[in-house]
């Protein structure tokens, strides 16, 4: 069975292809009324708003779950050596571009110290998470939560998302 037409010349089908990048075809978003992009982003606003305080219907499937709201619980609720590590990048950054040879001589070293914290911080910390979760959640999945709480316990604590709920030394 045929397909009951001709098969078009190349020059053809590409002009039937061809869709103008200037804008011309108002269709889509784009052709949205001034009211709807102010409610499209008053709800995007909003929802980030809810995001940043922890609640659960605006939080993405990365940070949903019990478990999750747990370790993030887990990782706020104590200072960590890992938590100051982006600022030790920082001033390594300054010093490594500042060029001064008795100061790089440093920061090899330095840098192999601030990787051997972390890992044994994460130690720690997964350590810990589990015992809590078991406690807690008897049976359920921990997988990814180990590297869910250390890519957490990196962040400036001041930037991490959603915002930590409690303050270092506090129960929850």
């Amino acid at each position: 069975m045929g397909k009951g037409r001709p098969t078009p010349k190349r020059s053809e089908a590409e002009r039937n292809r061809y869709q103008s990048i200037t804008g011309s075809n108002r269709t889509g978003a784009s052709a949205r009324s001034t009211g709807s992009k102010t409610a499209d982003r008053t709800e995007r606003s909003r929802r980030y708003e809810a995001m940043k305080r922890g609640e659960d219907w605006a939080l993405g499937p990365r940070d949903s779950g019990p478990e999750r709201k747990l370790a993030r619980d887990y990782v706020d609720s104590k200072r960590r050596v890992s938590e100051y590590y982006m600022y030790a990048l920082l001033v390594l950054l300054v010093a490594l571009i500042s060029r001064n040879s008795t100061l790089n001589t440093y920061i090899s070293p330095l840098v192999l110290v601030l990787i051997v914290l972390v890992a044994v911080d994460a130690y720690f910390l997964r350590r810990g998470l589990r015992r809590l979760l078991a406690e807690r959640f008897p049976g359920s999945s921990v997988r990814g939560l180990t590297m869910y709480s250390l890519m957490r316990s990196l962040q400036i604590r001041r930037f991490r998302m959603p915002a930590p709920r409690i303050k270092p030394g506090d129960k929850f």
